[in-house]
């Protein structure tokens, strides 16, 4: 089977075909380094993390680049707030920093590239420069220094939201008296009486800095060249964002990207989230409620199109899916141990795990066969199966892999000792060994007992000449 990706441009599932033979270039917007990072920061960059381990599964090479945008409207908004003595490019480093630890501690590879707009200057005056000699983009009369792009100059402006320009509305990056058109969108913002002087860069137009759209436009083919494979980012930055992107760089005469891939945001219980309605999930509230990898499961269990809802109980129940896996792969690497099926494992990915992801990266469905797996391994291993267990533990490592939810692989060893998963091993093994001291005492009945109470709550304990072992199958 193909890989099929949905297009958000076209609207439609395609057959992902590289421009490059065995080679992909994909384009991720990244972080404005504003504020602190929150769980949508978060789902957006493992969405694309998954489909990236994916790609390089499939045998591919990959050149992933994700931005930082690092010199913004908010930035300069955020440094200035009252009894704040932060210069504006302290603030973006900092959050930088916490945006690549957030990123870091749920797994999320680091990119190939990642370039901050500070250090990609030259290259957006360049582009503005083309796109002024097209015709397509102007500066204004009013001596500001700013200049714009010329929608009503560029026909298929609306091509990747299918709107037309009679019906958008006005664009609010910056003041409407220098436009000859209020949907005209800045290209770079002279600088303004009372901005610091570091935030601004010399210009054929006087000195300023670059607005939000052609950072992105000038990054990603600094990287990828003017013809690349993938562009992708959150919902919300289909329009403007991404449509001022594709009006801007294919006026400028550069074929961008061959695919548009957009996913869905996140709800808290029930309702968008946003700070004015004080809902706002951040990364550090996730990693302190449970293990990082447990953090990763439930933000990548979703399908990467589809909205992501987060409401109380949601981090338990990817706690007791991630021990499900985690149960059968400790018990079968400890049953098949010093047998002749230990070194027989291969870490193959079923058909059915690869026809989900093929099929515009479903993980849902993958999870489905992922344990179904753990299901059968741990029936094989029961009835001492021991070709099939290994079989089955090849599969489950191979796929707990490719989604970066092994919990054997090294990165998890230091979870966070107050996590759920730490604070259920703890309870279980001091229950073991208060079942052990009535069996020794030869209480069976409250051995038994314990047996019993941890069997209902979804634990099974197995008796084994080395002492007894746990594994979570709730």
């Amino acid at each position: 089977m193909t890989l099929r990706l949905y297009d958000s441009q076209l609207r439609t599932l395609r057959d992902f075909v590289p421009l490059v033979p065995g080679r992909v270039g994909v384009y991720v917007c990244g972080p404005t380094v504003q504020s602190s990072p929150h769980i949508g920061h978060l789902r957006s960059a493992l969405a694309y993390d998954q489909l990236r381990r994916w790609f390089s599964y499939s045998g591919l090479d990959v050149t992933f680049v994700r931005n930082v945008t690092d010199i913004d409207d908010k930035i300069l908004v955020n440094a200035s707030v009252p009894g704040s003595s932060e210069p504006w490019w302290a603030l973006a480093y900092r959050t930088e920093l916490e945006f690549t630890a957030a990123y870091n501690a749920i797994g999320v590879l680091a990119p190939t590239y990642e370039p901050r707009a500070t250090a990609s200057i030259p290259e957006m005056l360049a582009l503005i420069e083309r796109l002024v000699d097209a015709g397509h983009a102007y500066a204004a009369d009013d001596a500001s220094g700013d200049v714009y792009f010329d929608t009503v100059s560029w026909p298929a402006y609306g091509e990747l939201t299918h709107q037309k320009l009679a019906d958008m509305a006005s664009a609010e990056d910056s003041d409407p008296r220098g436009k000859r058109d209020v949907r005209d969108f800045a290209l770079w913002k002279g600088h303004k009486e009372g901005e610091p002087e570091t935030a601004s860069w010399q210009s054929p137009w006087g000195a300023g800095r670059p607005g939000w759209h052609i950072e992105c436009s000038a990054m990603s083919t600094k990287y990828l060249g003017a013809h690349f494979d993938i562009h992708g980012g959150g919902l919300d930055l289909r329009f403007p964002h991404h449509e001022n992107e594709l009006a801007q760089s294919h006026a400028a005469g550069d074929p961008f990207a061959n695919y548009w891939l957009h996913n869905g945001l996140v709800s808290v219980t029930g309702q968008k989230m946003s700070k004015s309605l004080g809902n706002s999930v951040y990364a550090s509230d996730l990693l302190s409620a449970a293990r990082p990898l447990v953090v990763r499961y439930y933000l990548g269990a979703a399908h990467y199109r589809s909205s992501l809802e987060y409401q109380d109980g949601s981090l338990a129940e990817a706690e007791a899916a991630l021990s499900r896996i985690e149960g059968f792969l400790e018990r079968a690497v400890r049953r098949l141990e010093g047998t002749r099926f230990a070194s027989s494992t291969v870490e193959l990915v079923p058909d059915a795990f690869r026809e989900a992801m093929d099929d515009d990266l479903s993980v849902p469905q993958a999870l489905g066969v992922l344990h179904e797996a753990v299901r059968d391994g741990n029936t094989a291993l029961d009835a001492e199966d021991f070709a099939e267990a290994a079989r089955l533990l090849g599969q489950v490592f191979a796929m707990t892999s490719v989604l970066g939810i092994n919990p054997l692989d090294p990165q998890w060893a230091s979870a966070d000792s107050s996590s759920t998963g730490t604070a259920l091993k703890a309870l279980v093994e001091k229950l073991l060994e208060d079942r052990q001291i009535a069996r020794n005492a030869r209480d069976f009945a409250t051995a038994d007992r314990i047996r019993d109470e941890l069997g209902q709550a979804g634990i099974t304990i197995e008796d084994t000449s080395t002492g007894a072992h746990w594994s979570f199958d709730g």
